[in-house]
């Protein structure tokens, strides 16, 4: 099917450009959403008399767009999710947990406008590109952590391993201080409860 574009859509083609796409793509993405028009003689005729209008609307679309991306580029959002010790999530972070995370900082975005590259099931910290507008994107971080303090550590740069190893190596220690005072104490004892032995007479 042939469609013309009323925005720039990525990988596909500017506004007003006329492009080939598959049926189905067009059918239930790009003519429900708004974004093109059925490349009819009469489509193109209505668009051409609309451009100027539409060009500026874009525009002002635009800039409103920018500023939100200025804000919102590199911040950093915390979603508190329960996983495994290995640090595999319960589930997977979705792209309306990313939009709720920013929504509860005051910021005015949609879970469509999430771009996810692959579902994120692991603790950890996890770039999120927003698609604002066709022509601006941001970038946030995501730390997903099991608790605030977990979230803490891990934007210090501490990895939830690290945290385990950490854990572990500091209770190895506690059980071998542990033995090493029974130890020492049963030795203490041991030199106690020894009788003194007498020099036999000649």
């Amino acid at each position: 099917m042939q469609v013309i574009l009323l925005e720039r859509v990525a990988k596909l083609g500017q506004m007003g450009e006329v492009v080939k796409v598959k049926d189905g793509y067009a059918r239930n993405f790009l003519l429900p959403q708004g974004k093109a028009l059925r490349a009819s003689e009469d489509n193109i005729k209505s668009f051409e008399s609309q451009k100027a209008q539409l060009e500026a609307q874009n525009l002002e679309t635009r800039k409103e767009a920018e500023k939100v991306a200025e804000k919102l580029d590199g911040q950093t959002f915390i979603v508190i999710r329960s996983a495994s010790d290995a640090g595999a999530l319960y589930g997977s972070v979705t792209p309306r947990d990313v939009a709720d995370a920013t929504i509860d900082a005051g910021f005015t975005v949609d879970r469509k406008q999430m771009v996810l590259s692959r579902p994120i099931k692991e603790l950890g910290l996890h770039e999120v590109e927003i698609v604002l507008h066709p022509e601006v994107s941001a970038t946030i971080t995501l730390n997903v952590a099991r608790s605030n303090e977990e979230a803490e550590l891990q934007a210090a740069g501490k990895s939830i391993q690290d945290l385990a190893h950490a854990e572990q190596e500091a209770a190895e220690f506690e059980i071998a201080e542990l033995f090493d005072d029974i130890g020492a104490a049963g030795q203490d004892l041991g030199e106690a409860e020894q009788p003194e032995v007498e020099p036999r007479p000649e």
